[in-house]
């Protein structure tokens, strides 16, 4: 049965999907069978596949609605890597689901038949806290907060940790917080040492070890259809992303 862990944080710009992505590539490198589930209508992550969200005829929207979820995963560059896209109907399923039955909970029904075909299910989910959101939080396991090297990022936190508690509570789902991780550091900058330390010492969960630097290889990489692995593995940013995926498997056990 699949590890199903949410990457989220309401707010943008913190390297949310460039860390499902790249995540993801290194847990298939290091033997994980991964699928990667696009629930954010920006469909960021699908387009770094190649695929325009515009035109795209069948993703994860139509998935909860009915379309079966094997119907919907394409295979990737990489060994052992799968995806469901996202497509900007999603962005209207706001709406279409306001007057759903258990309107919280499609997301993981969706998942749930193919749960068993992987070892990790990682969702990218919207840069809000809205029902997307809630249906990504109810469908996952475990849950990894990107936190970006600013003062703002740590103010959001609280907000984020209130919703997922509502989530624990009102919907009868224990999500565990797997960690949060440090990203755009620059160990040459004071406020980047500010910030890890500040959340180092007060963020009540795991805090990762590795914090993902600023890199251009990172930012490159996706105009080009390519994760971090395929773009620079030699690149900061891709040995970064490596030992987080090693860190995530220790926490297997």
């Amino acid at each position: 049965m699949a590890r199903v862990i949410a990457v989220c944080n309401q707010k943008g710009g913190v390297g949310k999907t460039t860390t499902v992505i790249n995540l993801s590539a290194y847990l298939a490198l290091l033997g994980r069978k991964i699928l990667l589930v696009d629930f954010d209508p920006q469909a960021n992550a699908t387009s770094t596949f190649g695929i325009d969200p515009r035109t795209i005829e069948k993703s994860v929207y139509h998935g909860l609605f009915g379309e079966d979820a094997t119907a919907l995963v394409k295979p990737s560059t990489i060994f052992n890597y799968h995806f469901i896209p996202a497509s900007v109907d999603l962005a209207g399923a706001l709406v279409e689901l306001v007057n759903e039955t258990d309107r919280e909970f499609l997301l993981r029904k969706f998942l749930m038949p193919i749960r068993h075909h992987y070892d990790y299910i990682i969702i990218d989910l919207p840069p809000s806290l809205g029902l997307l959101t809630v249906n990504g939080l109810v469908a996952a396991d475990e849950l990894i907060i990107p936190v970006q090297c600013e003062y703002y990022s740590l103010e959001g936190l609280g907000q984020l940790l209130s919703t997922i508690e509502l989530v624990q509570t009102n919907l009868r789902h224990q999500l565990k917080i797997a960690g949060a991780l440090l990203t755009m550091y620059d160990r040459r900058e004071r406020l980047s040492r500010d910030v890890a330390k500040e959340l180092r010492r007060h963020f009540p969960h795991r805090v990762y070890e590795i914090e993902i630097p600023k890199n251009v290889q990172l930012a490159e990489s996706p105009s080009f259809s390519k994760t971090i692995l395929e773009y620079a593995p030699g690149s900061k940013g891709a040995r970064a992303y490596e030992r987080l995926a090693r860190e995530i498997i220790q926490q297997e056990q």
